[in-house]
């Protein structure tokens, strides 16, 4: 997306109506796992090659996965692929593998930490596509500090780019992070950067104990009160508990519901009756909520 032009402010990207609130990494090692996980509603499959499967496996994972993706509709849910890290020896040979085959949904890019990274991206996607062919969608995780300073450009690098994620694992450790405190500007930082690109808002990077149902429910209000929508997960009972924190309440669709009704009838800013002050970016938000509300009915 080109940026806005100096002085010009635009107007927040609109939501699908069905956009997308669960994302399930499952190991490209183990189809038995990925068949599985097709069927058990998560939005968005991940198949992993990258950290989920061993190095001495990562072939047989890159097989499996094409044999997969061969099939038009491997399953009910679109599934992407993460690759391994573009600076090492695998991705090049992953992406050429898969970007040309029909089942391919979308590729997970790890550890970027530049536009250079999309662009190589692109370019080796092209090598597997017919000229007039558009490369798959991609999605950039920052999972470092040089991506974190490079969110923006990253996020604006390429049309082919549809959204970007912060791998929070990996940031903690580069970092130094000891608590939650120390992710807060990396995760702001994320969510404004992919607004400001035209992107849809973030996903939250994994919650890694999945035995911490209560901690993961608060961990997604958290996220959600700083723009983040929906969240990866690394099993099959985070997903719930995801789509449940990240869909509006009632009192929520209620008052989103007043806003967009009264905006139909008056143009330009307005006061509702209780005195809140509504103008174009209020009725905006509103409408989002309630694109997000159709999921509930």
């Amino acid at each position: 997306m080109t940026p806005a032009a100096p002085g010009t402010v635009p107007p927040p990207a609109p939501l699908a109506p069905l956009a997308p609130l669960t994302w399930l990494y499952v190991p490209g090692d183990r189809p038995d796992v990925v068949a599985k996980a097709l069927g058990c509603g998560a939005d968005i499959v991940l198949v992993d090659l990258e950290d989920a499967v061993a190095p001495d496996r990562k072939d047989y994972a890159l097989r499996a996965t094409a044999d997969l993706l061969a099939d038009p509709a491997p399953g009910p849910a679109p599934v992407h692929v993460r690759v391994n890290t573009l600076d090492g020896p695998r991705a090049a040979t992953e992406i050429r593998t898969l970007a040309a085959l029909p089942g391919l949904a979308g590729l997970r890019l790890p550890k970027v930490h530049g536009p250079a990274g999309i662009h190589r991206a692109v370019a080796l996607a092209r090598t597997a596509l017919p000229a007039p062919a558009a490369p798959p969608a991609l999605y950039a995780l920052l999972e470092s500090a040089l991506g974190i300073e490079h969110a923006f450009a990253i996020a604006t690098a390429h049309p082919a780019l549809h959204g970007i994620a912060l791998g929070e694992a990996d940031l903690r450790a580069e970092l130094g992070v000891r608590d939650e405190a120390g992710l807060a500007w990396p995760r702001s930082r994320t969510v404004v950067a992919a607004r400001a690109a035209g992107l849809a808002p973030p996903p939250q990077s994994v919650y890694p104990d999945v035995r911490d149902l209560d901690g993961l429910a608060a961990s997604c209000a958290h996220g959600r009160s700083l723009g983040f929508l929906g969240r990866a997960a690394i099993h099959p009972r985070q997903l719930p508990v995801i789509e449940a924190a990240h869909l509006p309440g009632a009192e929520e669709i209620e008052t989103a519901e007043e806003i967009v009704k009264a905006a139909t009838t008056e143009a330009g800013a307005l006061a509702l009756p209780d005195g809140r002050f509504v103008d174009a970016a209020v009725v905006a938000g509103a409408q989002r909520v309630l694109a997000l509300a159709d999921r509930r009915r």
